[in-house]
């Protein structure tokens, strides 16, 4: 049986065969629950919302997201692996 870390650095190998968005969403559609789809992109806007320097309040009221999310989302973005920040400044750029 493949172990944990096999089993998402396959994951992350079909992530990145994915060549388009219509692609992206199927992909993630099938993968994922609507509710696990919605988190994510919530959390993904959360973290664009923090680098661009809004407050939690502010964030809070355009996601819906909660407090603990938004704390959650910015420690992340403050000691996690710059995988936000990559994406983030990666968006940016284009």
């Amino acid at each position: 049986m493949a172990t944990y870390e096999e089993n998402t650095a396959k994951l992350f190998e079909a992530i990145l065969k994915l060549e388009s968005i219509d692609e992206c969403e199927h992909f993630f559609n099938d993968l994922c629950t609507v509710k696990e789809l919605r988190e994510m992109s919530q959390r993904f806007e959360v973290a664009r919302l923090l680098d661009k320097g809004l407050v939690y309040s502010d964030i809070a009221s355009s996601t819906g997201a909660s407090t603990t999310t938004i704390s959650r989302v910015n420690r992340s973005l403050t000691y996690g692996e710059n995988g936000y920040k990559t994406v983030i400044e990666r968006m940016k750029n284009e």
